[in-house]
């Protein structure tokens, strides 16, 4: 077996990735720049804060609470179609070892954090729930654990499973390739947030540079295989079948 297979559906690579790409991080900006305009100029607040001003924020910014949950919301689904297009098509490219696989997991893994978040976050927007200080505690760290860490934990999968596989089969430029998997490597290491509270400084570094890593990829990943990338995951393959020989 190799891990490359030829196939003569190579077109039928789905929607354009670069235009997922640019909705669903249009969609997530919009909602963190919707809710900051709506709140007066404050931004959610992080879970380290001080508790008063926690609760204070989400008793004044109800709308801006919402209108932030719903496009987080909504950008998570163009995400969770981007992670499952690209996976097709580095398939479609002839990729069959694991990248195309952790893409698909890291993008849907991603979206459903984020979404997890959203969901949160709007209940947080709910009268009856800011009646209870402690349940406005415990659901805004909820929130913070899926739509920061988790999020962006998965989010570097997604970025990894496509830079890989697009460095070492030649799909992508050499450059790019490079900075992705950069950025996974600082996304992983966002992890250490649940440990030491310093390190959230990882979390927005990591999403911003993915979000734009992702546009990028998401148009110079090609939708046909070149005779040089072709190649090059041929003698992948060759290799692969005489190891599994040996």
């Amino acid at each position: 077996m190799t891990t490359v297979e030829h196939t003569p559906r190579q077109a039928q690579a789905g929607p354009p990735l670069g235009i997922l790409a640019v909705v669903f991080t249009a969609l997530f900006l919009g909602g963190i720049v919707a809710s900051t305009v709506m709140a007066g100029g404050g931004t959610f607040p992080s879970p380290f804060g001080a508790p008063a001003e926690i609760l204070a924020y989400f008793h004044d910014h109800r709308n801006a609470v919402q209108t932030g949950a719903f496009l987080q919301f909504a950008a998570s689904v163009p995400m969770s179609i981007y992670a499952a297009t690209a996976s097709a098509r580095l398939r479609s490219l002839g990729i069959r070892a694991p990248g195309a696989t952790i893409a698909l997991v890291g993008g849907v893994l991603a979206a459903a954090m984020s979404a997890l978040s959203a969901l949160l976050s709007w209940v947080l927007s709910r009268p009856e729930v800011l009646a209870e200080p402690a349940v406005v505690r415990a659901l805004q760290d909820l929130a913070f654990a899926t739509g920061g860490t988790g999020h962006v934990v998965f989010l570097g999968l997604l970025v990894a499973g496509i830079a890989v596989p697009g460095l070492l089969a030649g799909l992508l430029p050499r450059p790019p390739a490079l900075a992705g998997l950069a950025v996974a490597a600082v996304a992983e290491l966002s992890i250490l947030t649940l440990l030491v509270s310093d390190a959230a400084i990882l979390l927005p570094i990591a999403r911003f540079t993915a979000l734009a890593w992702l546009v990028a990829a998401g148009f110079l990943l090609p939708r046909t295989r070149s005779n040089k990338a072709g190649t090059r995951l041929s003698r992948a393959g060759s290799s692969t079948a005489e190891e599994g020989t040996a």
